[in-house]
């Protein structure tokens, strides 16, 4: 039965967007991680994302959509219920407390929001991988998306008090960068390092799977910063382009870097720039213009290359051992993308995204920037806070950090699996580390 609400293609588009942003995650992030990490650690780091994927649609739908995006409980999360009777997934879609309808079903509503929910704690995994406990991840992936992802999805997109402050955070630049890559920085502190061995020698196993991944990622952008809108509207179709002329320059701009610091293009330091580029363009995707892009992807090949090749090799952070660098990758380029929001916001583009904002400092607003740090400030001091404490909680419980014969044998003795395994006839033998 229709109804006069629903518009098939704006839900056609919502439920192509979710899609192609799941699969940045299974299977473009599972493969990445695979690729980019020693063999011995392909089946755990790949795992890892998996289960997160899994285990946040769960939590997702009996309690911390409705945190996120339902009725007001405090002015920075909503009240957490169930969202899985029909009526509920059938219902027009509505964000009660900022008075926001789309023209497709709730359904669609809830699968949107929750991949990048998921998305989240698969990118903060990437400052795990290589000897955090699975059974403390088990636990960590559903505690730290109930008191910290929501919140702050809540406080800039489900009507809080961000957002009603005005900062602006289009598709994700604070509300999933930020925070993934600040809970990996504060995790792995808390947490521990990997054996010296794996942090002096931590080769990919395989760049061309990691490529396949990185791709999937970049393309699956599209429906991260496209679907944003909620509608096949124009202001779509420009976050798209915007997103790709942003994350095109970061690379090329990475690697020239490259090139003139290490004096050779690198293929992993390409995809950083890739990460870095898409990262940065989120919080502003729809709201800048061609020309903003270009700025935002020229400052994300620089500044976290910067901050990972420069910065990143001093003493406070190589006490820090975050394994794929979430920190430059996320936090950096969310933090640079939101403040370039504040810069570069043009009133053309927050009025066909449905802001009444009037733009950033571009268009004279120059107070945007300010309350663009604000909206960082808040995002970075919850999650260090939750996550510190969360990790401690589950520290009484389960060890966070694999034992010393995990940590040197790796896939097999902890999955009793192996990423590459040929076996004739059936019969293995166990693998032992590298």
């Amino acid at each position: 039965m229709s109804v006069a609400w629903l518009n098939t293609g704006d839900n056609a588009w919502q439920l192509t967007a979710a899609t192609i942003v799941g699969l940045q995650s299974v299977p473009g992030l599972v493969v990445l991680y695979a690729g980019i990490v020693k063999k011995k650690w392909a089946v755990n780091s790949a795992f890892m994302a998996f289960y997160a994927f899994a285990a946040v649609l769960i939590a997702w739908v009996l309690w911390a959509y409705n945190m996120g995006f339902g009725n007001e409980w405090f002015p920075f999360v909503g009240l957490p219920h169930p969202i899985l009777s029909m009526q509920d997934e059938l219902t027009q879609a509505l964000l009660p407390t900022s008075n926001t309808t789309a023209a497709f079903p709730m359904a669609t509503m809830v699968y949107f929001q929750f991949v990048f929910a998921a998305i989240t704690l698969v990118i903060m995994a990437g400052a795990f991988l290589g000897r955090m406990s699975f059974k403390a991840w088990m636990i960590f992936v559903p505690l730290w998306l109930t008191f910290s992802y929501t919140i702050g999805a809540f406080s800039l997109w489900g009507g809080g008090f961000l957002s009603t402050l005005g900062v602006i955070d289009y598709s994700g630049g604070y509300v999933i960068h930020l925070s993934a890559g600040i809970a990996g920085f504060v995790g792995a502190a808390v947490i521990g390092p990997r054996l010296a061995r794996d942090r002096e020698n931590f080769q990919p196993n395989n760049v061309l799977l990691m490529l396949v991944g990185a791709g999937i990622l970049w393309l699956g952008w599209n429906g991260f910063n496209g679907g944003d809108p909620y509608a096949a509207s124009r202001d779509a179709g420009a976050a798209v382009l915007n997103t790709n002329i942003a994350t095109a320059v970061s690379v090329i701009v990475w690697t020239i870097m490259d090139i003139f610091y290490f004096k050779k293009p690198s293929v992993i330091g390409a995809v950083q720039g890739m990460i870095t580029g898409l990262v940065a363009i989120t919080p502003a995707a729809g709201v800048v213009d061609g020309w903003g892009a270009i700025a935002i992807g020229i400052a994300s090949g620089i500044i976290p290359w910067l901050s990972m090749n420069l910065l990143g090799k001093t003493a406070p952070f190589r006490k820090v051992d975050d394994t794929l660098g979430v920190f430059h990758t996320h936090a950096v380029a969310g933090v640079l993308g939101g403040i370039m929001v504040g810069l570069l916001a043009t009133k053309t583009g927050c009025a066909a995204y449905g802001l009444s904002n009037p733009g950033g400092a571009i268009d004279g607003n120059w107070h945007q920037v300010w309350l663009q740090i604000i909206g960082a400030a808040f995002i970075i001091v919850l999650n260090i806070v939750v996550t510190y404490i969360l990790l401690k909680l589950i520290s009484l419980v389960v060890p966070l950090r694999m034992s010393e014969e995990e940590l040197l044998i790796g896939d097999d003795a902890i999955h009793g699996e192996e990423a590459y395994a040929f076996y004739g006839d059936g019969e293995r033998r166990p693998v032992a580390g590298d």
